[in-house]
């Protein structure tokens, strides 16, 4: 298989959406049982050693888009903590066992983001076990659609955030006092940021809020040497979209309409995380990165 560093034509680099997508699973989803399975670059990513000793922490680390910075982190020299729920257990033990095989170590802490201290816990397990922390990719997201507000329950709206928006503020407040200069947080946003969809209410605010919430966090903590960007993927084939993220019938055109004509993979977003972890992007902060199949942004 072609790695990213192979030129290829990115509109059939991966398949277009088909009825073969259509398929719904119990939240919070697996990977592994997908049709297709998505790649998070477990044969596709090739690392060249841009963050060798670091030490980092990735949310949602099981499966999708997190899934595969974790394994990119790994093949690029980082040692990992993984987050994910307790029931994404397999999903997650088939990362650990990459990122072994990259030869780093990984770190399981399953648990529940909506909890505050399960996200200082993280922080704090992340700097026992690696002796510090300098990547935190705040990853993990809720997504539920819901075409009509009066149906959006204040419990899912009330998830959403804690899930979004609230594990963000504890866990970016937890690593910052142990992060020194040259250390990195890359938040996760959205193309819903930008071009909500009406039946994503409470996902789409949540994504223009860690936007905003970047922003601010990037000016704050900059005198400390430490940067703060965020990427904006697009449609993007995850278990987020076939656990209730989208309707089932509209996943056989899922990504359809970008320009790209097709659904980006978890592979495509892990370059992107990877930049923003390395010295490379050293002078960018407080900047949104999209990955969105070539969808024009604010």
């Amino acid at each position: 298989m072609a790695d990213q560093y192979t030129m290829q034509d990115p509109t059939t680099q991966y398949p277009k959406a088909g009825p073969e997508f259509q398929q719904q699973q119990p939240e919070p989803g697996i990977q592994k049982d997908m049709t297709p399975v998505p790649d998070s670059g477990e044969k596709s990513y090739r690392g060249t050693g841009r963050l060798t000793g670091r030490k980092a922490v990735v949310t949602g680390a099981d499966s999708g888009i997190g899934r595969a910075a974790a394994i990119a982190y790994a093949r690029e020299g980082a040692d990992v903590v993984l987050s994910y729920l307790p029931e994404e257990e397999a999903d997650a033990q088939e990362v650990v066992k990459l990122i072994e095989e990259a030869g780093r170590k990984a770190v399981t802490v399953p648990g529940d983001l909506k909890d505050e201290q399960y996200c200082v816990q993280l922080i704090e397990t992340a700097v026992k076990e690696l002796g510090g922390i300098d990547i935190l990719a705040n990853v993990a997201g809720k997504q539920q659609f819901v075409p009509e507000i009066a149906d959006l329950t204040t419990e899912q709206f009330d998830h959403t955030f804690k899930t979004n928006v609230y594990s963000l503020f504890w866990l970016c407040k937890a690593a910052i006092k142990h992060m020194k200069p040259g250390s990195s947080i890359i938040n996760t946003s959205s193309i819903q940021a930008y071009n909500p969809s009406p039946i994503l209410l409470d996902y789409a605010t949540t994504k223009s809020a860690i936007n905003t919430f970047s922003k601010a966090l990037a000016q704050q903590v900059a005198e400390k040497g430490i940067r703060v960007n965020v990427v904006a993927p697009g449609p993007v084939w995850t278990p987020l979209q076939i656990v209730g993220g989208q309707p089932e019938e509209a996943l056989k055109d899922f990504g359809s309409q970008t320009p790209l004509g097709r659904p980006g993979q978890p592979m495509e977003m892990a370059p992107a995380y990877v930049f923003l972890a390395s010295q490379e992007s050293s002078y960018v902060s407080g900047e949104t990165l999209n990955a969105n199949g070539g969808t024009p942004t604010p």
